[in-house]
């Protein structure tokens, strides 16, 4: 286990999955109401796990036999997390509402997990963050990469289950627009430091 790799994919993976979108503010939603909470992050969470692992398991083997494609994927993700943390910024400067939980009862068991799941594996974005993006910063530790995808995974459940039982308790805050205009600059600025370190390890 090298401690390096796995502090930077936990670094990573918190920081590409703190950006709020429909599936993090479902599980907030479902958290609130308390209401199917385990399973809904169990199922997130373990979503994640199995994408981050086919992605570090298949870019590790393809930079092995094509290394002119590890250049590429440098350029493209640190590109795309200077795209992803621009518009958090710019989300900093221009939220002005909290997040909009929506005004529906809570449903089912089974109706949660089939919400939950098409949020997560219906949504390009996770592909991109967690095979694409997690896969190929993870080549730049030879030898390291489960350590790597081990930090990520381990991001991936702190958060999931932090949100969801944490809910209750963050209400009161995330409904200032302030709380999330900070939290959108953090992860802009965030985005912006790996991107840099990305590009600098070249």
């Amino acid at each position: 286990m090298s401690a390096d790799a796995y502090a930077t994919g936990l670094t990573t993976g918190l920081t590409l999955i703190l950006a709020i979108g429909a599936q993090n503010a479902f599980v907030l939603r479902q958290g609130i109401l308390g209401a199917h909470v385990l399973a809904v992050c169990l199922a997130c969470a373990l979503s994640d796990a199995i994408l981050i692992a086919l992605g570090v398991s298949s870019f590790a083997r393809v930079a092995a036999l094509l290394p002119a494609l590890d250049p590429i994927l440098r350029i493209l993700g640190a590109g795309f997390l200077i795209w992803y943390g621009a518009k958090s910024l710019m989300r900093a400067f221009r939220a002005s509402d909290a997040l909009r939980l929506a005004e529906v009862g809570a449903g089912s068991r089974r109706e949660a997990l089939a919400t939950c799941l098409l949020l997560t594996w219906a949504n390009p974005h996770v592909y991109l963050d967690t095979v694409v993006l997690i896969g190929s910063l993870s080549t730049r530790f030879p030898g390291a990469e489960s350590s790597f995808g081990a930090g990520a995974v381990t991001a991936s459940f702190g958060f999931f289950f932090a949100l969801g039982f944490g809910a209750r308790w963050l209400r009161p805050i995330f409904e200032r627009p302030a709380a999330w205009r900070a939290l959108e600059a953090l992860i802009g600025l965030t985005m912006g430091a790996i991107a840099i370190k990305l590009l600098a390890s070249g």
